[in-house]
């Protein structure tokens, strides 16, 4: 998953959909009175590119946070952005009336092919953006999966880089402006809950648990500064005063304010409600409709996504028996799902034995890589394990773009919390779908793609994105992967698991499906372990609508490499296939069928 990925809402989310926030916190840590910027279009300038480049430039002047993860270490550094609903109307009033600007200064019909695909793409993502812009404060904002409770600090120990004294000093500022900032974030919480926008009850205890773990003076924030200041060339004198300056940053600012979020979660737990799925928000089944439309990039309807997901389960279901025959079980498929969650071979003792088992496997395909791809990464991919204070609420596994300025590699994180709920036949293809060649290469390539405008180098369409990691998992089969019949089961798995998806996530936010009743249905059609189980469940309940891209998007891919096939036969070419997907960055499944199509008419000559 790239998480936002990876990719929290909070913050990366400024930098996937292209919009930024206005910086609300003093250096230190104080709120000022901040000023939107105006609804007016930013300057057009002499030609489309530099319209792009003017209108980032606006954006990163706005968004401290969207600056980090650029790389970009500037007189903002020690901010963060602003939550408010006055920047958050002021940032789509500038996109809109920016995108109208274009479109007023600029005819597609002079422009060149590339330029008219940027053109098209930045009209794109503005209807999408104005089509959920009245759902703005339906999200959820302190919940397990994307929660500004631990994604603050993780962005803290993450992205903010730490290479000098006044680096260290603007981490200082940012600790002491978690408190104003935890406290408005507190308040737009107890007022969406007030009009019915909560999570349900059971989220709060995930909550109540990142906030525990983060309450005291000795916790990851003050130990990861700790650590990047004792790395500093200055005297023990100089970084005994910096760590000082944290700790009573955060005794006086973050802790107080993680004490009050404290209070106000347990006063809304009290009152949460029990139903799961979004329809019961106001306007809850229009808001659902635009998430799907949202991530898809379709105008699939929830009963058809559903019905789609039923149909892809029955498929893999078929394949999974056959692999079953092959390895000899004797029973049902369902008995087969039960000894594989339930017989201890198939897991690690040890997080250091599942971590080296990543390793192995991804430097062997490193090394498969140029047979399939023109077009590689520069930016190296590490993988760490996710980080103690938020590994019991973290997702399974998601994925950090690299920095544009080589100051951070793309890092897969693997959350290892619990051995017993990351099967080892799934490992294969989970270090494909968050490594290579799944998002660490489409996302690094995207960003080095210098020649492109900013907001596509960094920008993100959910279906293109996680289709292409799922695209990957079974590319790795077509590049001689999976010799174990078990990790070929651990691959099918892993698809049945977003096919499922396609079901449960319209059953819990259409169909008003419970959490139990995901889970069963969960249980009764996948191998997964109980806790994996549960945790997706969970996740998909305050993630609505987002899962369901990664399979629509799979698909989508996988019928154009079928056409292109079929049409060029022999002339096929998997790495000039891979250069049209990829080489475009991020785009809705339509524009990519017709950029393949285009592709194809051009090689048939």
């Amino acid at each position: 998953m790239s998480h936002l990925r990876t990719l929290a809402r909070l913050s990366t989310g400024l930098v996937l959909l292209a919009t930024a926030g206005c910086a609300s916190m003093t250096g230190q840590g104080g709120p000022v009175a901040s000023t939107p910027p105006p609804a007016a279009a930013v300057p057009a300038g002499a030609d489309l590119a530099q319209f792009f480049e003017n209108y980032d430039a606006a954006l990163l002047s706005l968004a401290p946070q969207s600056k980090a993860y650029r790389g970009i270490r500037d007189a903002d550094y020690g901010r963060w952005d602003d939550v408010s609903d006055e920047a958050a109307v002021a940032r789509h009033k500038l996109q809109q009336a920016s995108a109208a600007a274009m479109r007023a200064s600029f005819d597609p019909a002079t422009l060149s092919a590339e330029e008219a695909l940027s053109f098209e793409l930045f009209n794109a993502a503005a209807a999408r953006a104005e089509r959920l812009f009245p759902y703005r404060n339906h999200d959820y904002i302190f919940d397990q999966m994307n929660g500004a409770q631990s994604q603050l600090p993780a962005f803290l120990i993450n992205i903010h880089r730490v290479a000098n004294v006044a680096e260290a000093e603007a981490y200082v500022s940012r600790i002491r402006g978690l408190g104003p900032l935890l406290d408005a974030l507190s308040a737009q919480s107890a007022e969406r809950a007030a009009r019915g926008i909560q999570p349900p009850k059971w989220v709060y205890a995930y909550l109540i648990s990142d906030i525990g773990n983060l309450l005291g003076p000795d916790n990851a924030v003050i130990e990861d500064i700790t650590a990047k200041v004792g790395k500093l060339g200055v005297s023990d004198a100089e970084k005994a005063r910096l760590v000082a300056a944290a700790k009573a940053a955060w005794t006086e600012s973050a802790g107080p304010a993680y004490a009050r979020l404290l209070a106000e979660m347990k006063r809304q737990q009290a009152v949460a409600p029990t139903a799961d799925g979004i329809w019961r928000l106001p306007d809850g089944k229009a808001y659902y409709e635009a998430l799907l439309a949202n991530y898809t990039t379709t105008d699939m309807t929830a009963s058809q996504i559903h019905e789609l997901g039923l149909a892809e389960v029955a498929r893999i279901h078929g394949e999974m028996r056959a692999i079953m025959t092959k390895v000899g079980f004797k029973g049902s498929l369902q008995e087969f799902f039960v000894h594989l969650r339930t017989s201890p071979q198939f897991y690690h003792t040890t997080r250091e034995a599942y971590l080296a088992d990543v390793d192995k496997y991804v430097k062997a395909m490193e090394a498969r890589l140029p047979a399939f791809f023109n077009t590689l990464p520069k930016a190296p991919l590490v993988v760490k394990p996710v980080e103690a204070f938020r590994e019991k609420s973290a997702g399974k596994a998601f994925y950090q773009s690299p920095s544009p300025d080589g100051s951070r590699p793309g890092t897969y994180y693997v959350n290892l919390y619990d051995l017993n709920d990351m099967s080892k036949t799934e490992l294969e293809a989970l270090a494909y779908h968050e490594g290579v060649p799944g998002h660490h290469l489409q996302r690094a390539v995207q960003t080095e793609l210098t020649g492109l405008p900013p907001f596509r180098r960094f920008g993100g369409v959910t279906a293109y994105t996680e289709g292409w990691g799922l695209y990957s998992e079974e590319l790795a089969k077509d590049m001689g992967f999976y010799t174990d019949p078990y990790s070929d089961f651990g691959r099918l798995g892993m698809e049945l698991w977003r096919a499922c998806r396609l079901v449960v996530d319209t059953g819990i936010h259409d169909k008003r499906w419970s959490r139990e009743q995901a889970i069963q249905y969960l249980k009764d059609n996948t191998p997964n372990p109980q806790g994996d189980i549960e945790k997706a469940i969970e996740r998909y309940i305050v993630y609505p609508g987002q899962a369901t891209a990664y399979l629509i998007g799979k698909l989508k891919i996988m019928e154009l490499r079928g056409r292109a096939q079929a049409a060029l036969g022999e002339r096929f070419d998997f790495r000039r296939f891979h250069d049209v997907v990829l080489e475009s960055g991020p785009v809705p499944l339509d524009i990519l069928e017709r950029r393949v199509d285009a592709w194809i008419a051009a090689e048939k000559g």
